[in-house]
């Protein structure tokens, strides 16, 4: 097992390829906050990441907070959904990037589109990546305004580059369906690389899933939550001692193994109550509580309210 594995499969994701471009120098578009474009993800995304694939030539991206010159194979990704532009670096004017997609994302193909300013081709592909909000707490969290990683230095890299070029010249029924899935791919890819290249002095979720000590404990964890852990246990498991995990934790983590838990079921069990009708006993006991009365105070110093209350916000009509 390793912690981020675990992780992907307990936080759902969704991805998708928005545009396919091959722009010829001068060309530019701007992209609002991604909020805009919430009419076009599927239920469940509560959380998204912009990217931008360069395949063929050079590009920028600037935000307000960072920027990234981009060759191709590079691939950008904007964790926080920021305003941003994307160019050949020198564009007489932007065009609007969320207008065109919201007019033409679902009514058109992902066949080529060209734009013509008669200088040096840059070809590229756009889309988002989506999750649950719990991922804010796990891998997103701490996350730089914009991460640029390199996929042709190695075999994965490039199949998955050659994958999605493939599909996006296919036009068969279940096109999009799969390069959602390419999508997802590439998005997992990104975060592992990402997570190879931190610094060893750097402190996350991320970093301390690649931990030697921290990141077996953290792959227990998301594997069995309902378990009753003790740190004895899983100090054990992890092969070190208890001041050792306990210690590593804190450093990287900024809190205990069993706090950490605590707090992971809790938000497990707030999905479980917006995504099912189990009652709150059985939610209680799928995420390692033996009574209701501790998990609903534990969830009241989580999110402020019952469980009970939770649900019934969740179901009250819209204004």
């Amino acid at each position: 097992m390793d912690a981020l594995s675990e992780v992907l499969n307990a936080v759902r994701l969704t991805g998708a390829v928005f545009f396919n471009g091959e722009f010829t120098a001068p060309w530019g578009f701007e992209a609002a906050r991604v909020e805009k474009l919430a009419t076009l993800l599927p239920a469940g995304t509560e959380r998204l990441l912009i990217y931008h694939f360069v395949i063929e030539g050079q590009a920028e991206l600037q935000t307000a907070s960072g920027s990234a010159s981009l060759t191709a194979g590079d691939l950008v990704i904007l964790p926080h959904g920021d305003t941003h532009t994307f160019s050949d670096g020198a564009p007489r004017q932007y065009l609007n990037g969320t207008d065109t997609l919201l007019q033409t994302f679902g009514t058109t193909d992902l066949n080529l589109i060209r734009y013509s300013g008669g200088g040096a081709p840059t070809r590229f592909i756009c889309g988002y990546f989506g999750c649950e909000r719990d991922a804010e707490q796990l891998f997103l969290g701490g996350l730089p305004p914009v991460i640029t990683v390199h996929l042709r230095g190695d075999a994965a890299g490039r199949w998955l580059e050659r994958s999605i070029c493939d599909l996006l010249r296919d036009g068969r029924p279940g096109q999009r369906a799969l390069l959602s899935k390419m999508a997802e791919a590439l998005f997992i890819e990104a975060l592992r690389r990402y997570m190879h290249s931190l610094p060893a002095d750097h402190t996350g979720w991320l970093a301390a899933a690649r931990d030697p000590v921290v990141g077996p404990a953290l792959a227990l964890l998301h594997h069995d939550p309902r378990h009753r852990w003790s740190v004895a246990e899983l100090a054990s498991r992890a092969g070190a001692s208890r001041s050792v995990i306990g210690e590593r934790f804190v450093h990287l983590l900024g809190t205990s193994p069993l706090a950490y838990l605590a707090r992971w079921r809790l938000h497990l069990s707030a999905r479980l109550l917006e995504s099912t009708r189990r009652t709150i006993t059985q939610v209680a006991g799928d995420v390692g509580y033996e009574s209701d009365a501790a998990f609903s105070r534990a969830f009241k110093r989580e999110f402020a309210t019952s469980p009970a209350r939770y649900r019934r916000r969740l179901e009250a009509p819209a204004p």
